[in-house]
């Protein structure tokens, strides 16, 4: 099954879409929100099923689908919580910026409250006030999920996962050191995050998908130019369960909440760090981990971060070649107050 949040209020307006997100049908008589979905999910989520197999099968009155109509599917959640389960990405921006990478990293994972008030959608621009605070892209995978009791069992952990989608975690690089500094987190250096149109059940993944991580290469663009396609089930030091868990050892966690992996990344085979697509590697999912490279290489990073006009696109296909989230297509624009 897959859901989206068509634009109109605060919360947008819940529909169902085609597997080959051709088609969508309004279920506002079932659930008007995705929130409210989730909130009832063990009640409401057969009901939902019922309309998606009976569009696959041309039943019903669908509107055409369009991305550029969608919202986030969460346009509010109660919670973001991002985590860093691709060590190896952890190490590289950590060396970049001269940080020792402690051994724990290892083995209890990085986890950061993100803002949630305000999700962006597929196509809604990255607009930014100054090109100078480092603007980069950190393509990942995420989790939606349904109630999580405190002190969550691994297996707890796994079957609240409710849905799953692709994100966007926009971040600020050259104003992380900084507030990092400080010794409190991420604030100012995490802009708006930007979801893809659709959030599927793990279903819609099949074998891709086995309950922990996602065995798929994440594409990223920039500018029409191919940027990076890691794996996303490979080098995962932390699944989804292990964050989830991780989330919910000192308390619950409220359906709703959105779990992400942190951005993918993939070590190249001889144990190094990744090379960029142009050299035959599965290049980045962020720009900082291809300029950690290029300071190793050449002592200096040579690729800029992204400037106002520059476009990119995240997405992820299934085995046959068929976008499964629809794609993340936004511009970087300069922000001026209306």
């Amino acid at each position: 099954m897959k859901l989206a949040s068509l634009k109109g209020g605060r919360d947008g307006r819940l529909v169902v879409v085609s597997k080959d997100l051709t088609r969508c049908i309004d279920v506002a008589g079932i659930a008007p929100t995705l929130q409210a979905a989730l909130d009832a999910w063990d009640t409401l989520s057969p009901a939902l099923a019922l309309i998606a197999a009976g569009l696959e099968r041309g039943e019903g009155e669908p509107q055409p689908f369009d991305p550029a109509q969608c919202a986030a599917p969460l346009p509010r959640a109660y919670q973001w919580l991002d985590g860093s389960a691709y060590v190896n990405h952890v190490a590289l921006v950590r060396q970049a910026r001269g940080a020792e990478m402690p051994a724990s990293f290892w083995t209890d994972p990085l986890m950061y409250q993100g803002g949630s008030d305000t999700m962006l959608g597929p196509n809604d621009p990255i607009q930014l006030a100054d090109e100078a605070w480092g603007i980069d892209l950190e393509a990942e995978v995420v989790v939606i999920l349904g109630d999580v009791p405190m002190g969550a069992t691994r297996d707890e952990a796994a079957q609240a996962i409710k849905l799953i989608m692709i994100v966007n975690d926009v971040s600020l690089r050259n104003l992380i050191a900084p507030e990092l500094a400080k010794g409190f987190g991420f604030v100012q250096s995490k802009a708006a995050s930007a979801f893809t149109p659709v959030a599927v059940t793990p279903d819609e993944l099949g074998d891709a998908f086995d309950g922990n991580k996602i065995s798929l290469p994440l594409l990223s663009s920039i500018n029409g130019q191919l940027f990076g396609r890691p794996n996303a089930g490979d080098d995962m030091t932390f699944d989804f369960p292990a964050l989830i868990a991780h989330a919910a050892k000192t308390r619950a966690l409220s359906a709703g909440t959105i779990i992400g992996s942190g951005t993918v990344s993939n070590r190249d085979p001889d144990g190094g760090p990744g090379k960029p697509i142009s050299e035959g590697g599965l290049g980045y999912s962020c720009i900082a981990e291809l300029r950690t490279v290029e300071t190793i290489q050449t002592g200096k990073p040579v690729t800029p971060f992204l400037t106002f006009g520059d476009r990119i696109r995240i997405e992820m296909n299934n085995p046959q070649g068929q976008s499964i989230f629809g794609a993340i297509e936004q511009a970087v624009l300069r922000y001026t107050r209306p």
